[in-house]
């Protein structure tokens, strides 16, 4: 299998020697031509190889049940490689044992291609490698300083038509991360490499002398080749897996609950899907890093920070202890699958910000874009406006169709943005977080280019906080572009810094709740005729924690009034768990690298004392959940609509997928985490049939918490001997929505007429009151927060203002608070209290009085917090007649999508997000699952028997 043509070989020489040359699409053609016509087995335009197939590690073989198997430990499958001139040369040059002190620079143009077979090598040892087919494909690095820090262009190739390598674009249906690029996760094992990020040895080239490590090989033949770790990652995936199947048709019963058909709904496959995750690839460029390369697409954290990406560790895994295979506990695979790894392709978002552009506030459509898309797609939003200020611009708005900008085909209109879609939708990702500078280290990377534009968010959204408050709604400040700040003291340096340029550095305030509440403290201005009236407070979940018996009473700007709660834990112990349910910190290597002293040997390697990585006592989940399942089930059941890929990239088929174990987290938050519920004092009096439901809040914040459309709800059951339904209050439809009796909507479910023409009777603000005592099916328990609108002409906004302007789930058109009757957590502190510790947090009163709560009346759980506690008292004429009770049943359930919020999303806006949504949502299928019906359920008393009267 050699080149038939040396003259097609050698035009199409120059081009793939300069991989930045070329769009991707292009350059992978030309690639595609040279390989595939064996251009690298040139030996007469100077091509050198191996001398015969070789191993990279050990090969065991065990034998059992009567068969023999074997396992390859190699950090590739069996290899021959092939040296390009200029590589040969420079090996010979630089790696001979008589060769230079210092290596000089492998020389542009250089390639080395890993043709790699089935192990062991032994079984191809004797045939020479020129009648070889590489049947595991090659894996292939191509010199070019100018393309990226690390200088090099890595890839897979598969030989022939049923290798399973294809050009990365367009991507597959299945959204793999791409074959090849620049600043590949290949770098989590060539970055151990002493230099030039390679470990070649002229040792094993034909005709140099030396001799090729050799390892242990139990070759007991005949066994079937084993599958290297190389050949799992690349396996891509085509037709699309999902977990579970969607509805093959719309589920028009839900549609028409909310509203979906009013503007018509989508029920074609012609829903526009959302770019593949194979263009989120963002890299360090040459001579950097720079302010041009503050944020990164986690593409560069997950060779490194993905359980099992070596084939040879897993570490940061653990037993699932739900089913078969491993869970990935590392950080890039808990925080991938997780609402804040999906936040730049969660559809809700974008449907919300159509209503904004469209109907709430059209006239300032570029200022909320920007305001939105500086939390949703912070690293593409903060980047275009460092990049813009570096070319002289000003602070332009990012705006939702930079979030779709891809890279390919070259010249496509939206190219220009490709770096930034691409970091856009890579949602609340790695140097959001790790860049992150608060206290001191903010005030002085303040003026520092990577801080471009920030400035003027905080005056826009925070104009008259100082402090802490000014970084409020995400308006943090960020360190210096070559530093990524962790928890944990002395890390290992050499492996971050050869793949891009990058220091790690011990730093306390990556572990404190500041780090959450710069973003979940979300400040907004109140807008009306696309004028500013007016600030408020839309999310509140960190002073919540900060006024409550969890707080800790520290910051990164020093300790905070009144000190340390009862029940002291930052956001990251419930969110980022390092320890177990019995407090014993769980243990393990922060990261899966190529290391010295457990790795097969290599050559040209660094010393362990560089790359030796030890287990480390408070290794975080990043697990950062709530209890948004319905997010994840769309995830798990449209991934090829939110362009995402649901294996693992690294650890494969060796591990349960991501969104599993997210769901799986969630479910367990919410039966250990979240709330407790009990019914007692339950009493008939041969009329009247009374219990009370007592509700504690089990969260460091009020609950619901978040944004505020999110609402939980009491479902409570009087049931006969046979645990049939006598009298229930908080029923649902199949879409969620609160019924009564007879299923019609409760008052307030319905914020719009069937066919989106108007409000329902919008100056009365219709809804569930908060209850002291229900008496009725039609009345419901439901915790939430409500706001109205601005009236029409002169408003008076703020805590304390009279709603006059209709209900609103408009996030910049808060101007009063209707109700608010959310849970409180435990150790709530008085509104004086409260004031205090806002402003030491450099935040007017404003922001104490808005945390309080609303519409509560004279109820005392709402002045000591940590729950609630009301009765339900049943009038018995109102059973069927001849019915009997037997038992109560409360049930507190979670809507993080309640249906008049989708009704608003459905009646306020079109096109390709909004009609992305409704497909979506009308083909989900909850059937079955704790989210059935369009509500999760958290916790339940269970049947509790009543006492004969």
């Amino acid at each position: 299998m050699l080149p038939t043509n040396p003259a097609a070989c050698a035009s199409l020489a120059e081009a793939v020697r300069k991989p930045s040359a070329l769009p991707l699409d292009q350059y992978e053609a030309k690639l595609d031509q040279f390989f595939g016509q064996y251009c690298h087995r040139d030996t007469a335009a100077g091509w050198r190889r191996d001398r015969t197939v070789r191993d990279t590690g050990p090969f065991t073989a065990r034998f059992a049940d009567g068969n023999w198997t074997g396992t390859d430990h190699g950090t590739h499958a069996p290899v021959v490689i092939w040296y390009s001139p200029e590589m040969a040369d420079w090996l010979v040059a630089n790696r001979a044992d008589d060769g230079p002190a210092a290596e000089a620079p492998v020389p542009d143009g250089a390639m080395m291609v890993k043709e790699m077979y089935p192990a062991p090598a032994a079984d191809c040892v004797a045939v020479p490698p020129e009648r070889l087919f590489p049947t595991s494909g090659a894996a292939v690095m191509i010199r070019d300083a100018e393309g990226s820090f690390d200088g090099w262009f890595w890839g897979w190739y598969g030989f022939g038509a049923d290798s399973g390598w294809a050009p990365d674009w367009p991507p597959p249906p299945s959204n793999p991360l791409p074959n090849m690029g620049f600043a590949q996760y290949c770098l989590n094992c060539h970055a151990s490499a002493e230099n030039n990020h390679t470990f070649a040895s002229p040792k094993n080239i034909q005709g140099e002398p030396g001799r090729s490590l050799v390892f242990l090989s139990q070759n007991v033949p005949p066994q079937p080749p084993a599958e290297s770790h190389h050949d799992a990652v690349t396996t891509q995936e085509d037709p699309v897996r999902r977990h579970v199947q969607p509805l093959a048709a719309p589920d028009r019963d839900v549609l028409a609950a909310l509203r979906a058909y009013a503007s018509g709904a989508a029920e074609t496959d012609s829903v526009a899907p959302m770019p593949s995750q194979t263009y989120d690839q963002t890299w360090v460029a040459a001579g950097g890093p720079t302010a041009a390369d503050t944020f990164l697409t986690s593409s560069q954290c997950l060779g490194c920070h993905d359980a099992g990406s070596t084939g040879l560790q897993f570490d940061m895994t653990a037993p699932n202890p739900h089913g078969a295979g491993l869970a990935n506990l590392s950080p890039y695979a808990t925080w991938r699958s997780s609402p804040m790894g999906l936040a730049g392709r969660d559809p809700f978002f974008f449907a919300q910000l159509a209503s904004e552009t469209q109907s709430f506030h059209p006239g300032a459509s570029d200022v909320v874009q920007d305001t939105c898309l500086g939390c949703h797609g912070i690293n593409g939003q903060r980047q275009f406006h460092i990049d813009g200020a570096a070319d002289g611009g000003a602070c332009a708005p990012f705006t939702r169709e930079m979030v779709d900008a891809v890279p390919y085909p070259d010249g496509n209109p939206t190219a220009d943005h490709a770096k930034f879609g691409a970091l856009a939708r890579d949602g609340n990702s790695c140097t959001a977080c790790h860049r992150m500078a608060l206290g001191e280290a903010g005030t002085a990377a303040a003026d520092q280019p990577q801080n471009a534009c920030v400035a003027e968010r905080q005056a826009f959204l925070n104009p008259d906080n100082t402090g802490f408050a000014k970084t409020f709604t995400g308006s943090f400040l960020v360190g210096a572009p070559d530093r990524l700040i962790g928890p944990f003291e002395n890390p290992k340096t050499k492996p971050m810094e050869a793949a891009f340029g990058n220091i790690p550095a011990h730093d306390t305030a990556i572990a404190s709740s500041e780090i959450c509440g710069t973003c979940h403290t979300v400040h907004l201005p109140v807008m009306q005729d696309a004028k500013v009236i007016a600030h408020t407070y839309e999310q509140t979940t960190y002073p919540e924690w900060a006024f409550s018996a969890y707080r800790t009473g520290e910051s990164p700007d020093g300790t905070l009034p009144l000190g340390a709660g009862s029940a002291a834990d930052s956001c990251q112990g419930c969110h980022m768990p390092s320890r177990d349910a019995a407090g014993v910190p769980y243990r393990s290597k922060i990261a899966s690298i190529q290391e010295y002293s457990n790795f097969p040997q290599a050559e040209n390697v660094r010393p362990p004392e560089e790359i030796d990585l030890a287990e480390r006592d408070g290794f975080a989940r990043h697990t950062l959940v709530g209890l948004n399942v319905f997010l994840i089930k769309i995830a798990q059941q449209f991934p090829d609509i939110l362009g995402i890929g649901l294996p693992d990239p690294m650890l494969g088929k060796k591990g349960l997928d991501p969104l599993l174990r997210t769901e799986r987290a969630m479910l367990d938050l919410a039966v250990e985490s979240t709330a407790a519920i009990t019914a007692t004092e339950i009493a008939n009096d041969g009329k009247t049939l009374s219990a009370t439901v007592n509700i504690e809040n089990k969260a460091g914040h009020k609950f619901p918490s978040g944004v505020g459309f999110r609402r939980a709800f009491v479902d409570f059951r009087v049931l006969d001997s046979d645990g049939e339904t006598l009298w229930a209050s908080g029923r649902t439809d199949a879409a969620g929505v609160l019924v009564d009796a007879a299923g019609a909507p409760v008052t307030g479910e319905n914020w719009w007429n069937e066919d989106c023409s108007a409000r329902i009777e919008p100056d009365k603000r219709l809804h569930q009151p908060h209850y002291q005592e229900i008496t009725r099916q039609d009345q419901v328990q439901v915790y939430q927060e409500l706001v109205s609108t601005p009236p029409d002409g002169p408003a008076i906004c703020g805590p304390g203002s009279t709603p006059q302007g209709m209900l609103t789930t408009s996030f910049l058109s808060i101007c009063s608070s209707v109700k608010d009757n959310r849970l409180l957590p435990h150790g709530y502190l008085g509104v004086e209290d409260r004031k205090v510790i806002a402003a030491a947090l450099g935040a007017g009163e404003e922001l104490a009085l808005e945390t309080g709560s609303y519409g509560v009346g004279d109820d005392p759980d709402y002045q000591t917090g940590g729950g609630d506690s009301f009765v339900y008292a049943v009038p018995l004429a109102d059973l069927p007649a001849g019915k009997e009770p037997a038992s109560v049943e409360a049930t507190l359930y979670y809507q993080a999508t309640p249906p008049f919020y989708l009704q608003d999303r459905f009646c306020t806006a079109k096109g390709p997000d909004t009609d992305r949504l409704k497909y979506l949502v009308g083909r989900l299928d909850l059937s079955g699952t704790e989210a059935e019906d369009w509500k999760l359920r958290v916790v339940t008393t269970g049947p509790v028997a009543i006492k004969a009267h």
